[in-house]
């Protein structure tokens, strides 16, 4: 037991001497919205890519809303329209990215690091590669097959507001689509062209845009 000499000495505090910086409730309740909409799987570990993003001035790892789970999506898959939305503005304005770049902000959602060195073998990707095709290559992980993928990519890619038509350059739907297709490796020549030349009707009369209802339509040839 402490002897009350010892007690003396001790240090005494009051709310007087105790300094809380101005900032701190704000911080604190910013910190708790983000990690409420984005529901993280491994908290502590968010919680440091979280304060390191805002402490230097980067895009955070924080959903936009939180996400419903979709009945259609692959349950095992970790990943999630929202989490890859995610990745998208943290990753997206750099272009190209090397692969520790992109390993940091998938590891700090706690995604699963074999879907990603997955990811990365199936690509090809080495030293530095281009966002895009890698983001292409995680949205096919959210579905059965292209035109699943590719739907993905123009929700999230669009600078429509949610619920709108989803629209992407035609150019940029182009360029994924190529690549998903030459991944997949059973998806013909002539089929990608017939796809890109009926799609080019509707772009025509849309600025040069493209949206889901063009190739969901009945009478777009198949992507796939």
């Amino acid at each position: 037991m402490p002897t009350a000499a010892a007690k003396m000495d001790e240090p005494y505090y009051c709310s007087q001497q105790i300094n809380i910086p101005p900032e701190l409730p704000d911080i604190l309740k910013q910190f708790t919205k983000a990690a409420i909409r984005t529901q993280p799987k491994d908290v502590l570990a968010w919680s440091s890519a979280y304060f390191r993003a805002m402490s230097k001035g980067e895009m955070p790892p924080i959903k936009e809303r939180l996400e419903m789970p979709v009945a259609t999506q692959k349950i095992d898959s970790g990943l999630t329209p929202g989490l890859l939305r995610v990745l998208n503005k943290q990753l997206g304005p750099k272009l190209t990215v090397t692969p520790a770049q992109v390993q940091e902000r998938w590891l700090d959602l706690a995604l699963p690091k074999e879907q990603f060195d997955d990811i990365m073998k199936v690509g090809g990707f080495t030293v530095k590669f281009e966002w895009n095709k890698f983001f292409a290559l995680a949205a096919s992980v959210l579905g059965d097959n292209i035109t699943e993928a590719m739907k993905t990519i123009c929700e999230i890619l669009t600078n429509d507001a949610e619920g709108g038509p989803a629209r992407i350059s035609f150019q940029l739907f182009q360029d994924l689509y190529r690549f998903l297709a030459e991944v997949d490796g059973e998806i013909s020549n002539q089929q990608i062209t017939d796809v890109i030349n009926h799609l080019q009707y509707d772009v025509d009369k849309q600025d040069g845009y493209v949206m889901p209802r063009n190739f969901l339509s009945p009478d777009c040839p198949q992507l796939s």
